[in-house]
Parts: structure tokens; sequence; C-alpha cells
């Protein structure tokens, strides 16, 4: 199976939007009860200032988009466009903050082939070519093992990602992008 990469577009948004609510709802299951995946979707979901900012990519099969992530050089660690209040589009110093990874989702059709480090190495390299030393992410739990796997490493474990309603557990991440 050969996969390509390219960068998002505002024309992808309807089929990234599908992909995540899919991924949302299908991939935590292992991880989280229906209240909190319900829940997940307050902190997680489509940020179009990556889209914007051209730090957003897609990693498509035969046309169709299985897995899309980003980069950031802004202050916001995680969130979608409706949660205003986990965003903060302050930039970033290379010198001496972690570039953001962000909004990573892979289609549940295709998980464990890849596409998840192929979406984070792309990434990392981004991140580095704009003079970043470090990436920090926050994980969901059932990201986790694939960052873990990728050389990052737990800063803190938050047991609420969201300001209101239920808890929903996630992982604040780091990494050396050497």
């Amino acid at each position: 199976m050969t996969f390509t990469t390219r960068i998002a577009t505002t024309e992808d948004i309807p089929a990234i939007a599908a992909l995540m609510d899919r991924a949302i709802g299908e991939l935590q299951r292992a991880y989280l009860n229906d209240t909190q995946i319900a829940a997940s979707r307050d902190s997680m979901g489509l940020d179009t200032q990556l889209i914007a900012d051209g730090t957003y990519i897609v990693v498509e099969d035969a046309g169709r988009i299985v897995g899309c992530g980003g980069w950031s050089w802004r202050a916001t660690l995680y969130g979608g466009d409706h949660n205003p209040a986990l965003r903060n589009a302050a930039p970033l110093d290379p010198a001496k903050d972690p570039a953001r990874i962000r909004a990573m989702y892979t289609d549940p059709d295709f998980v464990r082939r890849g596409i998840g480090r192929i979406v984070l190495a792309a990434n990392e390299a981004a991140a580095r070519a704009a003079g970043f030393k470090r990436a920090e992410l926050m994980a969901t739990l059932a990201g986790e093992p694939l960052y873990l796997a990728c050389g990052y490493a737990p800063i803190e474990r938050v047991q609420k990602m969201s300001e209101g309603g239920v808890p929903v557990p996630g992982v604040r991440m780091d990494k050396a992008l050497g």
C-alpha cells in the first residue's frame, strides 16, 4: 500500500472533519466509556488555524484521506475551533519553546498501517526545519502508545482536558527533535 502526503487545504475540511468524528468515536473505545468519548469532543477536533498556517497534512490512499495531523508555531497545545477557551494564537519562540504537534487522527479502517508515524515524522521534520528543537503534544490515552514508541516522554497526566463536563484524561508529552 502506498500512501501520499500533502498539505491540507480548506477543500479538505469536510473529509477531515468526518475522519476525526469517526476516529474519536471508534478508536477510544478501549480507553474511555461512552460518556467520556462524547465529552472528549470538547477538547478535540478540527483547528482550521493549522490549515490556514499551512502546517496541517493529510495522508491519502488512492485519493481518500486516511490520516491527518499537524504542527504549530502557536501556543495552543490542543483543541478545535469550537472551544475558544483552549486556544492561544500567540507565536512560539523556536529558541526556547517546543513546537506543538496537533490534531492527529487516523481513519479507523486504516489503523496499524504506519499512518500515525508518517504524520508524526512529517510534522517533526517541518517543525525542525522551522528551527524548533523540541515538540510537545497532548495525547489521548489511545494515542499515547504511538507517541511513546516514537520517542515522546510523558511530562504530566491530566484527568480533565476540558473545563466543563465529564473528565477526559490525557497525557502531555514531549520529545527532542535532534
